[in-house]
């Protein structure tokens, strides 16, 4: 990994080109309000200019996708992974009847940025003035960079400050060298996910997929309005908060392992966590890297419950077929200050 680049992020910001990301246009007088009966969030409270992070379930309550939805003046702009992109775009239309409601694909017309990093705000303010340098999470406005139109909206997906920039595909190049040219230092897609990884964000679909249930990764303060009316897989979640006091077989945790070295082999994605000593399976890791801010290697990954609950126990996480003795730890395994407002 570039440390360069990891300080850039840590300490000015840094910029990546989001290429795993694809979007979905709903427009229509009745699309807030088709949304509504499918998402876990409140898309309705959204205003033009507000968004909201949420999650597409099935009846069973897990996940077929997490994303971004952002409130434009005439569209609601869906945010997803782009390995889901298709098959969301294929079950919102089919679920179109007498609504006025109308999905559009839009994989192919957009691309886009993320920005992170403590200065971005000023960064932002500098590029795109004259553009406010407050923004809620999720707020978003237009904006224009050398003539080129796009949105910008705030997120929190790295657990730092950070904005996304949506733009037209065919200015991607043109938008990147402006980047450049503001002192925002391009990294390597290795660093945003070690920033991810050590603020604890999971990520879909490596650390979330279609076996996960939202309250499981921890996502739900984030993902689900408890006051909303019916959506896809309530039953489940409210089942799971009420009748189980929102305790839930498995859940997302961070594990510090016994590895100080740079250098030292990561724990794949699926790899077993066992009980130290034996061969008993009690979790698997989902993602891991090297943390310069821990000194150690750190990794996300799913214990059951037992174990989870107990910050501090030790486990043993499997390297290949070497044992990573590995501590349970609360995430974020790096907080920011409070004036970071995330």
């Amino acid at each position: 990994m570039n440390l360069d680049h990891y300080n850039a992020m840590r300490m000015t910001a840094g910029y990546i080109e989001l290429q795993d990301r694809s979007w979905i246009g709903l427009i229509g007088a009745e699309r807030a309000e088709f949304l509504q009966g499918l998402l876990t969030n409140d898309v309705l409270a959204l205003s033009c200019g507000t968004g909201c992070y949420s999650t597409y379930l099935t009846p069973q309550g897990r996940m077929v996708a997490d994303m971004l939805v952002l409130a434009e003046q005439d569209r609601l702009l869906v945010d997803v992974h782009s390995s889901v992109k298709d098959g969301l775009r294929k079950r919102f239309d089919s679920l179109v009847f007498a609504e006025d409601v109308a999905v559009q694909d839009l994989g192919e017309e957009l691309s886009a940025f993320g920005i992170h990093g403590p200065q971005a705000s000023e960064i932002i303010a500098s590029v795109f003035a004259p553009v406010k340098t407050q923004f809620a999470i999720h707020e978003h406005c237009r904006i224009e960079i050398e003539g080129v139109v796009g949105l910008l909206a705030r997120t929190d997906d790295l657990g730092i400050e950070g904005y996304r920039l949506i733009i037209a595909r065919e200015v991607t190049t043109k938008v990147s060298e402006a980047l450049k040219r503001s002192g925002v230092v391009p990294v390597e897609s290795e660093v945003a996910e070690t920033v991810r990884i050590e603020s604890g964000r999971p990520s879909f679909p490596g650390d979330m997929n279609t076996d996960t249930i939202p309250l499981e990764a921890g996502i739900e303060d984030r993902a689900i309005n408890f006051d909303k009316g019916c959506y896809v897989g309530q039953e489940v979640i409210i089942r799971i908060l009420h009748r189980g006091q929102g305790r839930v077989a498995r859940r997302l945790v961070g594990l510090v392992c016994d590895k100080t070295d740079a250098d030292s082999r990561l724990p794949a994605s699926g790899m077993l966590i066992c009980q130290v000593g034996s061969d008993d399976a009690v979790g698997v890791v989902t993602s891991a890297v090297w943390s310069p801010e821990c000194g150690a290697v750190v990794a996300l990954g799913y214990l059951r419950r037992e174990l989870a609950d107990e910050a501090g126990s030790v486990v043993d996480v499997m390297v290949g077929d070497m044992r990573a003795r590995s501590v349970v730890t609360k995430l974020p395994f790096v907080s920011l200050p409070d004036s970071a407002g995330l």
